[in-house]
């Protein structure tokens, strides 16, 4: 039996900080691992040789400024993580192991305004044939993350918000799936778990803070501050969206007037070029047109980015973030987007928290929220259970 403050209470935690301190990077070198965890050389050196023993961490020779250094990871055999992210208009299911790789991925066309039933169906499915595709045991998988687009209650799961998905009324997303499959499920909005993928593998590495922007069916904004996603105690943080521009403006889903959502996302956008590029448009379709020079689709583009602009000056002003990266359709314009954005970050901020963000498009495109998935049951997942019980 361990008692608090023994040695093997102590080993314990300390065998547990290495492995968060991996599971969270993916990959470290042991130097990198010292510096993280605050432990010596020597006993990070001891710890490894540990976890290596026990199957848990795979350790491969790399280089580091020049020098011959020795790469940790988690084991590829230690278990297998899925990742499942409902968009408006799609479904993408991700499955990877604890190193942080990629093992097999596909997305699908998928309306979320219909029923939460055919969606976790189709979701059912579709880790199944992923599973097969990566030649891995369903047994292996130790948890899955759930993006939603729509508010999440963390506490218990439930949306927040019937409003914004009518057709999952009264669903319970985290239980629905966990009943479903029988392993824990890790539930977060769309925007935070993009926040999420970008700060783990995208735009957002390295950055101490950061706030990601989606601009897609709706507006959300997902932050990362002090590494960890803030979330809000009604997980409500976030919803750059519902910022009032206009009292007088067009009405909101939400139930107010002339909030950003009702100038930015695509089912207000859209119609504005109904009449010169007829009813088909998608706003993946208007950013091509504007890259390609369409006087209409470049107007449009840049009025957006003016006014997901005054939302990052309140951010700015609000929680002065190091980094903003832009997701979702509108990052792929380039500048034709972002040079609006820092127009009125420079006009509406204050000066000093202008100067201090770096305005990036984000690198993983559609991909980052099911990345993000994946992270977030990575980032939860309790260390313990990698090294089995404690003696």
């Amino acid at each position: 039996m361990e008692t608090p403050g023994s040695q093997s209470s102590l080993h314990r935690a300390n065998l547990e900080r290495v492995v968060r301190a991996v599971r969270a990077a993916g990959s470290l070198t042991q130097a990198d691992i010292a510096r993280t965890t605050g432990l010596s050389a020597a006993t990070v050196s001891n710890i490894v040789r540990e976890l290596k023993g026990l199957g848990t961490v795979e350790v491969r020779t790399t280089s580091a400024s020049g020098r011959r250094a020795r790469s940790v990871s988690l084991s590829t055999d230690a278990g297998i993580v899925v990742g499942v992210d409902f968009g408006h208009s799609h479904l993408r299911v991700a499955v990877g192991n604890l190193a942080h790789q990629v093992l097999a991925e596909e997305a699908e066309p998928f309306d979320v305004d219909s029923s939460a039933d055919q969606g976790f169906d189709r979701a059912e499915k579709l880790v199944g044939r992923l599973l097969t595709v990566a030649g891995v045991d369903r047994a292996k998988i130790i948890g899955i993350g759930l993006g939603v687009p729509g508010p999440i209650d963390v506490a218990t799961g439930a949306l927040g918000s019937t409003a914004i998905l009518p057709g999952w009324r009264g669903t319970n997303p985290r239980e629905e799936l966990e009943a479903r499959t029988g392993v824990r499920v890790h539930v977060d909005n769309d925007a935070n778990l993009g926040a999420l993928g970008e700060y783990v593998w995208g735009s957002g590495r390295g950055a101490g803070d950061l706030a990601y922007i989606k601009v897609a069916s709706g507006v959300g904004a997902g932050l990362v501050i002090a590494g960890q996603i803030y979330r809000g105690p009604g997980g409500t943080a976030g919803e750059i969206g519902h910022i009032t521009l206009d009292e007088s403006g067009p009405v909101c889903r939400c139930g107010n007037r002339g909030c950003l959502e009702t100038f930015t996302s695509a089912r207000h956008v859209l119609p504005l070029l109904h009449a010169s590029h007829g009813t088909d448009l998608t706003m993946n379709r208007v950013v091509q047109l504007a890259r390609e020079g369409d006087p209409g689709c470049r107007r449009v583009v840049a009025d957006v980015g003016r006014h997901i602009g005054t939302g990052v000056a309140q951010l700015c002003n609000l929680l002065n973030p190091s980094r903003v990266v832009l997701g979702g359709d509108l990052a792929e314009a380039g500048e034709i987007a972002l040079g609006p954005i820092r127009d009125s970050v420079g006009r509406y901020a204050i000066p000093s928290a202008a100067r201090q963000l770096t305005l990036v498009p984000g690198a993983l495109g559609g991909r980052a929220e099911v990345l993000g998935a994946l992270a977030l049951v990575l980032r939860e997942m309790g260390d313990g259970m990698l090294l089995g019980p404690a003696s």
